[in-house]
């Protein structure tokens, strides 16, 4: 049976609870109205947590860690499932301290937040995980043979850029050059929407996700396959680069064909960050459809790594992406490097997802 959530929050206990524990806190009146008509209530189902499998041995600490991250940042109360703003602050105001211990920190957890087991619109309860990761490239800061493609930032000079393909962006440098790089390396951290660069002297500079022409995304594999071109070691990320690196010419053009740009901005200090604004976690960020959920919620996700491990954490939704789109679909950010990239690169597996939300929770409509 479907859970129904009540009209009214039980504001009075949350408040005596609040002051018992604080020497003030936020319990004003909630920015939004609530409005239990429209609740997508097929959607969610309240579970308890020894329904979460292996929560109790998920080091939570880490997730703590990343959600002080969410609490940081400026939240766009947008979706169709989101706190109410008060709600959300007041949990905000009450977070364990960083040197608390894992049995504390999950106590915390449990008392102040409710999981949902989420369903797809078809009642099931199975949705998608793949894998990203912010790549380290070489790059120049001028061109050259091998640095032979622009990194750029949004133009300044007022250029438009929306609708515009990948090709003319370029052909017309409309942006602001900020490195050169390998045309398939710069693909990939497009791809990715973040990365590492690794200067000649051994500097290194961090790019995150500034903006997109809105323009479609073409697959370069499926490109690859529909040419009847078979890299060795078949049609993974890896080996496609591979192949497409010992054949420029061929590069250039699928690349091209590929109408989606990126542009970047230099973060200082290189951290990666997501579409929240706050730095991505290791292991504990995920990416979510932005347009079902409010971004900065805590969710527990049970799937598998491309290894067949099981992979049961604490995870916090502090990204998106336009491939991420459905109530059970997450993008897991496995961090930068070669290392991550292993893992990241061979993601896709099937699983199921509980969101946690404050345990006053009712649904309110976003403005």
């Amino acid at each position: 049976m479907i859970y129904s959530f009540p009209r009214r929050i039980l504001r009075g206990i949350a408040t005596a609870f609040c002051c018992l524990v604080l020497t003030s806190c936020d319990v004003s009146t909630p920015t939004h109205t609530g409005d239990d008509s429209v609740f997508p209530s097929r959607n969610l189902k309240a579970v308890s947590y020894s329904e979460l499998p292996d929560w109790n041995k998920d080091d939570v600490r880490y997730a703590l860690q990343a959600f002080r991250n969410s609490c940081k940042a400026k939240i766009q109360y947008t979706g169709r499932v989101i706190p109410d703003r008060a709600l959300f602050e007041e949990k905000c105001n009450m977070l364990p301290s960083a040197s608390a211990d894992n049995s504390t920190i999950r106590a915390w957890f449990e008392s102040h937040f409710q999981p949902y087991k989420i369903y797809n619109d078809n009642g099931g309860t199975k949705g998608t995980y793949t894998g990203y990761y912010s790549p380290v490239i070489p790059a120049c800061r001028t061109k050259t043979a091998e640095c032979n493609e622009p990194l750029m930032g949004i133009p300044t000079n007022g250029q438009n850029f929306k609708g515009v393909s990948k090709k003319k962006i370029v052909e017309n440098k409309i942006g602001r050059v900020l490195y050169w790089a390998n045309i398939v390396d710069v693909q990939n951290i497009q791809i990715q929407g973040s990365g590492m660069l690794k200067l000649q002297d051994g500097t290194l500079v961090k790019l995150n996700f500034a903006a997109v022409n809105d323009m479609p995304f073409k697959s370069i594999g499926e490109q690859l396959r529909n040419r009847g071109i078979r890299p060795d070691g078949g049609y993974s990320a890896d080996a496609v680069w591979k192949h497409l690196k010992k054949n420029p010419k061929l590069a250039k053009e699928v690349i091209y064909n590929n109408p989606r740009y990126v542009y970047f901005y230099e973060s200082v200090p290189p951290d990666v960050i997501g579409k929240l604004g706050t730095p991505l976690s290791k292991i504990r960020s995920v990416a979510m459809d932005d347009s079902l959920y409010t971004l900065g919620l805590p969710v527990y996700i049970d799937t598998n790594l491309s290894n067949g491990q099981k992979f049961r954490r604490l995870m916090i939704a502090q990204d998106t992406g336009s491939a991420i789109r459905g109530w059970i679909r997450a993008d897991i950010f496995f961090g930068k490097g070669d290392e991550a990239y292993n893992y990241a690169h061979g993601q896709h597996a099937q699983g199921e997802m509980y969101i946690l939300m404050p345990k006053e929770y009712r649904y309110v409509k976003p403005r």
